[in-house]
């Protein structure tokens, strides 16, 4: 446990050290939490739910780079993420991002893979009557599926989600606070987000499942916000939950940003009331 809180304080550090170096090629025009947070498969978005947004500061004609860390603790399991992500043009977004999902008490972790692509369709995030709107796809490459195979997965190799969100900014909007809403609806046969395969003995079709986030952006630089995300029920074996949060977000600049928020993951392969604590931090540059 103390080796692995020091490779998590170890990569924060880099984190924030290179986001400190990139300072001066990192301004891009957006204005500043537009780039929201990661998501925990890579994307742009808040930490549960992809959003319409592209990641970075980037903005017409302009790329953007970022890298993130992700740890979420509850009772029985602990998920770390490391990813990163590029962006162009305020336009398209190539993402990547690998998971590591260890069963406290056991040895070994599920490892996943997910690599992502975005693409705005349609409006704006900001300016405009109409929702920013974006299309987008993560293709989940399953590396440990021996326990997929175990409890009824169909498919313990990989997987591919397809979905499509609309995101939004309201200027002043509640109290003289600026408010952001995203929802999202994605196409997923994946159990437990792949890390648990595709498909199973219950259904082996791909659903549609709903997927919101809301925040209030506080001041310059302090967000809070909700989320929730619908999964399928794929697998008899176990029962599946929708994943929820409460969330605090910090972007101090436009270089990096730190989010805490307690998650409330439900049921996870049998193991009930499954919550606890997630922390990200980000850094963006050019």
């Amino acid at each position: 446990m103390r080796n692995k809180l020091a490779r998590i304080g170890c990569a924060g550090l880099i984190l924030l050290f290179t986001a400190g170096s990139f300072s001066a090629h990192a301004e891009g025009s957006r204005l500043l939490a537009t780039s929201g947070v990661s998501q925990i498969e890579g994307a742009a978005g808040g930490g549960l739910v992809p959003w319409a947004i592209m990641s970075g500061y980037g903005d017409e004609g302009q790329w953007s780079a970022g890298a993130f860390h992700t740890l979420t603790d509850v009772q029985d399991y602990r998920l770390s993420v490391d990813g990163a992500s590029l962006s162009f043009n305020n336009r398209f977004e190539i993402s990547a991002a690998r998971q590591s999902f260890e069963i406290k008490g056991l040895a070994g972790d599920i490892r996943q893979e997910v690599y992502g692509v975005k693409a705005r369709a349609y409006g704006d995030l900001v300016y405009g009557a109409a929702p920013q709107i974006a299309v987008g796809l993560q293709h989940k490459r399953l590396i440990d599926g021996d326990i997929a195979s175990l409890v009824g997965a169909e498919d313990n190799t990989s997987g591919t989600d397809v979905y499509l969100s609309a995101s939004k900014v309201h200027l002043a909007a509640l109290a003289g606070y600026h408010l952001l809403w995203n929802a999202t609806l994605r196409a997923t046969k994946a159990n437990q987000m792949g890390l648990l395969g595709f498909g199973g003995d219950d259904n082996n079709d791909y659903q549609l499942m709903p997927e919101v986030s809301a925040l209030i952006l506080l001041d310059e630089g302090l967000a809070v916000g909700a989320e929730y995300r619908a999964k399928p029920d794929n697998l008899s074996a176990f029962s599946e939950d929708s994943f929820k949060d409460v969330f605090i977000a910090w972007f101090p600049n436009k270089q990096v940003s730190l989010t805490a928020a307690y998650a409330d993951l439900g049921s996870i392969a049998g193991s009930e009331d499954q919550a606890g604590l997630y922390v990200s931090l980000a850094a963006n540059f050019k």
